[in-house]
Parts: C-alpha cells; sequence; structure tokens
C-alpha cells in the first residue's frame, strides 16, 4: 500500500551488506502492546521487505533515531535512497511532530529495528474501589431545613467493573513506558493504569452525585454514556492519556454499600414521610433554640414554640430535651408589657407542610420560616445577588 522511505543518509553505511529479508510481527494478541523485531545482525538492507499487520503500527528505529512509520497495514519497501514516507496511517501528524526530535535521553543505540505496537483495543481490564467512596443517594433524598431543599443522602459505595484502552500515541507510549525494550506486554503497566482509571472516575462519581445529575448510587451502572463523557469533557483522564493511552470504554457492574449506608436507607424506607419530617423539625429545632435565648420577652415565650414543634412532631424531642423545656424560665429583665414584639403579620407558605401561617413558626409542623438564603452543597449562607457559593464554588440556583 506504499513504501517506507527512509531519511537520506539516516542509515549510513551499515547497509553495505545489501541483502534483503522480510521482516514482520505475528498477530500481538490481547497481552502484547510492543515488540522489537530485527535481523540476526542488526541491519535492515536496503530493499528489505516491512509488513505492517492489521491492528499494528510499525516503527523504524535507527541507531538511536525514528526515522519512519506507519499504521496502515500492508507491504513496505525499506528504501535508504528517498526521503522518509512521514508517515502513513492514523498517526501521521504526531509522526511528523516527533520524528526530528525522539531520543532516548540522548543515548544512541547500535542498532537498527522495527518496533510493532499494537494498537488494537485492549480488553478484559478490571477495576474496583478498594475502600468506600462517599457519594449523595438521590434515590433517598432529604430535606435539608436551613435550605428548604433537598439533598442527597450521605452513603458510602464500593463499585466494580471494566474498561478498555489503546495505545493513542505510540511515541509517547514508547518514550514513557516501553523504551527500547525487546517486548513489552500488558501485565507491566495495569497496575499503574488501574489506580489511575480508579482516580478519574472517583472525580466522575464527585460529579455525579451533584445536583445537576441527581444520580442514584444504584442507578451508577446504567450510566455508561455520562460516565464517558464525563471523563472525556472535564480531562478526568489526562494522566492516562499523557502516558499515550487513552479509554476506550468504561463499565460500571456493579455498586454495593457498606454496612452504615444500608441501615441508614433501611430507616429511611421504614419512616417514609416521618423520616424527612424528623430530620426537618431537627434543624428547625436547632435553628429556634439560639431564637428563644434572644426573645426579649423572656425564654419561656420563646421556648413555647419550641413546644409546638415538639408536639407537632409527635414528640420528637424527648427525655433530657423535654427536662431543658420544663424547667422554671428566669424572670425576664428590663422588660415593659405594655410594649410586646411585633410579629410579622404577612402570610408565608410552609415548604415543609405547604400550610400558609403567620408568624416565624408554622403551627401545623413547627418549621421556622425561611429568612436566609443557603449554599445548597456546604450549607454556606448566602448573600443576595451571589452567582456562586464564596465557600465552596457552587453555582447558585
Amino acid at each position: 500500500m506504499g513504501l517506507i522511505k527512509a531519511a537520506v543518509g539516516a542509515i549510513g553505511s551499515t547497509l553495505h551488506d545489501q541483502w534483503k529479508e522480510a521482516i514482520r510481527c505475528e498477530d500481538l494478541g490481547n497481552d502484547i502492546l510492543m515488540k522489537k523485531v530485527t535481523t540476526p545482525n542488526g541491519v535492515i538492507s536496503n530493499g528489505s521487505t516491512v509488513i505492517v499487520g492489521p491492528g499494528q503500527c510499525a516503527i523504524i528505529y535507527d541507531n538511536g533515531r525514528i526515522v519512519d512509520a506507519s499504521a496502515e497495514e500492508g507491504v513496505y519497501t525499506f528504501d535508504t535512497s528517498g526521503t522518509p514516507s512521514l508517515f502513513a496511517g492514523q498517526f501521521g501528524e504526531t509522526f511528523k511532530e516527533m520524528w526530528q526530535r525522539f531520543t532516548f535521553n540522548g543515548a544512541t543505540a547500535k542498532q537498527q529495528a522495527v518496533f510493532y505496537f499494537n494498537i488494537k483495543e485492549i480488553t478484559d481490564n478490571g477495576f474496583g474501589t478498594s475502600t468506600p467512596v462517599p457519594y449523595k443517594d438521590w434515590g433517598h433524598p432529604l430535606m435539608n431545613a436551613r435550605t428548604n431543599s433537598y439533598i442527597g443522602m450521605s452513603v458510602k459505595i464500593k463499585c466494580y467493573g471494566k474498561y478498555t484502552f489503546k495505545i493513542c500515541d505510540p511515541f509517547t507510549f514508547m518514550s514513557t513506558f516501553a523504551g527500547t525494550a525487546d517486548e513489552y506486554r500488558k501485565e507491566t503497566l495495569i497496575n499503574q493504569i488501574r489506580t489511575e482509571v480508579v482516580s478519574s472516575f472517583i472525580n466522575v462519581l464527585n460529579a455525579l452525585c451533584t445536583d445537576k445529575y441527581k444520580v442514584e448510587a444504584l442507578e451508577i451502572p446504567s450510566k455508561t454514556l455520562e460516565i464517558k463523557k464525563l471523563m472525556d469533557e472535564n480531562d478526568f483522564d489526562k494522566d492516562i492519556r499523557n502516558r499515550g493511552i487513552a479509554l476506550v470504554t468504561f463499565n460500571v457492574e456493579g455498586v454495593s454499600l457498606d454496612d452504615e449506608s444500608n441501615k441508614k436507607i433501611d430507616e429511611y424506607e421504614l419512616g417514609g414521610d416521618a423520616y424527612q419530617q424528623q430530620g426537618s423539625l431537627v434543624g428547625a429545632y436547632s435553628e429556634a433554640m439560639p431564637e428563644a435565648a434572644k426573645n426579649p420577652n423572656g425564654s419561656l415565650n420563646g421556648f413555647m414554640g419550641v413546644g409546638v414543634m415538639n408536639m407537632a412532631g409527635g414528640g420528637v424531642f424527648t427525655g433530657a430535651q423535654n427536662n431543658a423545656f420544663s424547667a422554671k424560665p428566669m424572670e425576664p429583665q428590663n422588660v415593659n408589657p405594655a410594649q410586646p414584639t411585633k410579629e410579622e403579620s404577612t402570610k408565608w407558605m410552609c415548604p415543609n407542610c405547604q400550610k400558609e401561617v403567620d408568624g416565624k413558626f408554622c403551627t401545623e409542623c413547627g418549621a421556622k420560616k425561611p429568612e436566609k438564603k443557603f449554599c445548597s452543597n456546604c450549607g454556606k449562607e448566602l448573600k443576595p445577588g451571589n452567582k456562586f457559593c464564596p465557600e465552596c464554588g457552587k453555582a447558585v440556583e
């Protein structure tokens, strides 16, 4: 399908033998990534035949430099009388860029050889998260009482699956991994690649559980396209590409939760709406306590609102908490009974039970009237006009 033509003078006087041979490489399978083929005396004669098979890339190496290459299957003639073909096949532009500046740290090898690279898709590579990874599970959302919005339940998951890869830049792969070894096999680098694949996948998980995607934990295996798209668009696999390798497919085969997460989900599903309401009441209670302490009419009036919340929630706060409420309040200081605190009269819709009420607390469920806006990711208070959270950088919805 063409000729491989080495650069003028690149071979030098070492080809005075002028005998011909056929250089070829058998199929490299799924395990051999690079293999060196040369002649018995390490000299490739002018006019020798070089055969490039399907799924192979052949690079002509001469005394420490690359003189030509082809990733196009066919039969070629090694010709020292012209200029290099520069270079056949899918890596043409890369070949041109690397031709004159390719060296192995300045070392000169006294040989000529053809390095065959396996450019097929390398399959059957497994991965798994060795430890549970934090994840926000949108299959079990919870109400954030401070922001009056839903958030995913915090769980920990482990994932496993398989991926495929291929050599996308033979020169970079040769420089960073294979060198001029006689043979370079997948098993030599697979542990390193697997570590970087898991690292890239964790970045994807961090994106899938955000408000933008809201992917349920157990639905992750069905999001194959989204996972690969996130990797590509965000360059999560940059470290892998920098070694001349590209991920082709990535499939999550299974997801499991740790024991603590399973227990939380069981409680959630058994409690149903009451579980979420309790979360809202606890949040409202935590905000009501400081408000009660600052009430100018005395702590009794302030804690009455908390009592209403407790009754509405079916006695969420018990034991020591209720004992604290039953203690005799201190007498108010410097209070004029004729000047009661003016309550807001504007009606508002309770985000918890959807009841229209007056005042600072819902008379139906005890939820506190929302007054401030907080980041749904980190809980940081947002100021009017904020487009991004000043704490974590999340976009304000």
